[in-house]
């Protein structure tokens, strides 16, 4: 029989103090065009679609400036709002985000 002792550092399982928020967010692309997508690290992620390597459709229509963004506390409720976003005609997509937000 082998004896099992419990110490703070035999634990593996450490959980994040607190969890990023998710954010939803709306670029306006070189071409006129409007991107939105999700993330939980805002800031990253757009210096990735300048770079082109973020989404498909930005690599070929690169962000000009991000128009509007919205929080949200995970990542479920951040991908309702973004299909919701989609859905959404452009002339009213800008007015859609500060709505969540």
């Amino acid at each position: 029989m082998v004896a099992m002792t419990s110490t703070a550092h035999s634990n593996p399982c450490v959980l994040p103090a607190d969890p990023a928020p998710w954010t939803l967010y709306l670029l306006e692309c070189r071409n006129g065009a409007l991107y939105a997508g999700i993330t939980n690290n805002l800031k990253a992620r757009y210096q990735a679609h300048l770079a082109g390597n973020g989404a498909k459709y930005t690599r070929s229509n690169p962000p000009v400036a991000i128009l509007a963004t919205a929080e949200f506390p995970d990542r479920s409720s951040a991908s309702k709002a973004e299909w919701a976003i989609k859905q959404q005609p452009r002339h009213k997509k800008r007015e859609a985000v500060r709505d969540f937000g």
